[in-house]
This record gives C-alpha cells, sequence and structure tokens, in this order.
C-alpha cells in the first residue's frame, strides 16, 4: 500500500483521542482510529458515536489505521476489509498511560452498555 492513493504517511495524528468526543463535554470512546490521508483521530465503530466512519462518510477518506497500543492494522471503509500497510509518522498509537475507554474522567460507570 506505499503510495496508495488515500495514504500519506507523513501526516501526523491530529492528537492523542478523538477530535470530535474531546470538543464536547461528555464525549467519550472506546477504541481510536487513525485516518492514513490527514491523521483525523476518530473513534471506532463500537464507540457510542463512531466518529472514524463519519469522517470516512463526510471526507470520502477510505483508509483508517487502529490508534491502539501495539495496532498496526488498516481499515478499507470502501471495500469493508482490514489490510496491512506503511508505517505512518510517529506518534501511531494513543499514549499507553491514556486508558481506553477515555478519557477516563467521562467514561460512565455503565460503559459496557453504551457499545455497539
Amino acid at each position: 500500500m506505499t503510495g496508495t492513493p488515500g495514504i500519506d504517511v507523513a501526516v501526523p495524528p491530529s492528537g492523542t483521542g478523538c477530535a470530535e468526543c474531546l470538543a464536547s463535554d461528555s464525549g467519550w470512546w472506546f477504541h481510536l482510529r487513525r485516518c492514513a490521508e490527514c491523521g483525523h483521530v476518530g473513534c471506532c465503530d463500537s464507540s457510542p458515536a463512531q466518529h472514524a466512519s463519519h469522517h470516512f462518510r463526510e471526507t470520502g477518506h477510505r483508509y483508517m489505521q487502529s490508534f491502539e497500543p501495539g495496532e498496526t492494522w488498516f481499515w478499507d471503509f470502501e471495500n469493508q476489509e482490514a489490510l496491512k500497510g506503511p508505517a505512518l509518522a510517529e506518534p501511531t498509537s494513543r499514549p499507553e498511560s491514556q486508558p481506553a475507554p477515555g478519557p477516563a474522567d467521562r467514561v460512565p460507570q455503565d460503559w459496557q452498555l453504551h457499545l455497539h
């Protein structure tokens, strides 16, 4: 996938958490995904708000990479399949010290009941 349109290995992630969840007063996520084209960090489809999927639908940026520590897999939203891809710009995951789900101060006690 090196040199694949829709993947920019030089662009850094937008932050250490889901951009939209962090912009709200109560947003939280289960796991994070990073857009391989623009670096946008959004929450996964198991998360309540599913911002990574929304980012794909709004922008057409089809490739996301897991933004979880130790995970390097990519997801192609267009073909609905997991792929291997090139190394993206650092950092390649949320900080290991940052809990999942997160952010810790916003996650409800019954968080499992809110997952998709």
